[in-house]
């Protein structure tokens, strides 16, 4: 590889990591082919973008990326698979599952929304990270919630009040 395409695959990755505020990397050395297209397969279904990276490049482009990696960078050793995705938890989803038929892929690292989680052990909790729609909904029900119940309060004792008063009116 030429000086020319180190820079530009750099300025690519650069780009890659600016735009995107989920990104993890995992092990998936040592999958032949054939569990390779699996795990690719699953990665599109799920919406997230998997590309194999060398750790010298990537290292570079997180140096000059306006975001802090903080640790990531020193999960840089063997190989390495980058992963993108507009849901935080959704390669973590795929990882776990996938983990179900296979060993692998590894969790080396992620960083979510300035987040920055380091090590395979982080993954149950990455799984249970929920999107920003996720939370909006939550918000939006918990919200509805105590309306909801004014409301069918106000109903239900609306139709007995005027009920008494019916009755009330009929007694005079």
């Amino acid at each position: 590889m030429t000086r020319e395409e180190k820079s530009q695959v750099i300025e690519q990755l650069t780009a890659q990591l600016s735009e995107n505020a989920t990104i993890y990397l995992a092990d998936i050395s040592g999958l032949d082919a054939g569990t390779t297209s699996n795990l690719r397969r699953a990665c599109f279904k799920a919406g997230v973008s998997l590309s194999v990276v060398k750790n010298t490049l990537l290292s570079k482009a997180m140096e000059s990326s306006d975001k802090e990696f903080g640790e990531l960078s020193d999960v840089l050793k063997g190989n390495t698979s980058l992963m993108f995705s507009e849901t935080g938890n959704a390669p973590a989803k795929v990882i776990k599952e996938f983990r179900k038929k296979s060993e692998k892929p590894v969790l080396k690292g992620a960083y979510i929304e300035e987040s920055v989680y380091v090590g395979d052990d982080q993954l149950d909790n990455l799984v249970n990270i929920k999107s920003k729609e996720e939370l909006i909904g939550d918000i939006i029900g918990l919200l509805q919630s105590p309306a909801k119940n004014v409301i069918s309060a106000l109903k239900s004792s609306g139709g007995t009040i005027a009920g008494i008063v019916k009755t009330l009116q009929e007694r005079e």
